[in-house]
């Protein structure tokens, strides 16, 4: 008889490989709670006036002034305008920049042409220069186009996202070419093949690329802060910007609209979670 088996169900039944799962578990659940602090003040937070927050021992429990601190808010920078605002904003940009990046990612993975390698070049080498850098020059071509103050120069200068060509080529490379071929010999067009065939089977890469697009949209604030000059094309970064001055900080105000910024955010992971992480190790692993 072999030795194998039971030495491992020796090493199965030891002591440390019994407690390797609790002590795993026990170490995720202090994390989790540990990140949910931050998030458990802000609403605790946004329920109190800004005097209370300053108070010795400070509250830990929920306040009455949620719908006082929501008027106030409402009527400070106009919230829900804002929130349409950035809701439209990044839904647009997500889409634009998700279709063209899917694009872009399918042409470099499965088209053979010359200075293909080169051109997967410069997308790598644009993902090195600083966003700092672009800002001047950005700036000057959408005011010679006469676009400040308007959304489409908060979106069309950032579609072609260098992580998202990468991202889609890598989901785009395991793909079989014999599908394709044969899609083709079937008679489908490449806008076709690509819609129908291709792109169903990249939906992984796809949802992780489509949160992490409208995060981004979501959270810019340096570029809607130069573009927008009107209170009324505001982002909600932008808007919560205007609580904090030079004499007066309204910190119950700005933790109420962060708490409400968030919850898109949240809808948005909920929907797509299942492809997140398989989306993000697309490429990473090959069959």
């Amino acid at each position: 008889m072999s030795t194998a088996a039971p030495a491992r169900d020796a090493v199965r039944r030891s002591p440390a490989r019994r407690l390797a799962g609790p002590a795993v578990g026990l170490v995720l659940v202090a994390g989790a709670v540990i990140s949910l602090v931050p998030f458990a003040w802000m609403a605790i937070a946004s329920t109190h006036s800004t005097a209370d927050l300053f108070r010795s021992p400070p509250p830990l429990v929920p306040g009455g002034r949620l719908l006082d601190n929501l008027a106030r808010l409402e009527e400070t920078v106009g919230f829900s305008r804002v929130m349409l605002n950035s809701v439209g904003i990044a839904l647009v940009h997500t889409a634009l920049s998700a279709l063209i990046s899917a694009m872009c990612g399918y042409g470099l993975a499965k088209f053979r042409f010359r200075g293909r390698g080169l051109l997967l070049g410069v997308v790598l080498a644009t993902m090195m220069i600083p966003f700092q850098v672009l800002l001047v020059p950005l700036f000057q071509m959408m005011a010679s186009l006469g676009w400040v103050n308007t959304y489409q120069a908060v979106v069309l200068p950032f579609l072609a996202s260098s992580f998202g060509i990468l991202l889609m080529r890598q989901g785009f490379l395991d793909f079989p070419d014999e599908l394709l071929e044969s899609a083709r010999i079937d008679g489908s067009g490449e806008l076709r093949t690509f819609y129908t065939v291709v792109l169903p089977c990249v939906r992984p890469q796809l949802g992780a690329l489509v949160i992490f697009t409208f995060m981004s949209a979501w959270n810019s604030f340096i570029w809607p802060l130069l573009m927008l000059n009107s209170e009324d094309a505001y982002t909600v970064p932008v808007a919560l910007n205007t609580l904090t001055g030079l004499s007066r900080v309204d910190h119950s105000g700005l933790m109420l609209g962060s708490l409400l910024a968030t919850l898109p955010l949240l809808l948005l992971f909920l929907c797509f979670q299942r492809h997140f992480v398989s989306g993000l190790l697309g490429g990473a692993v090959k069959q």
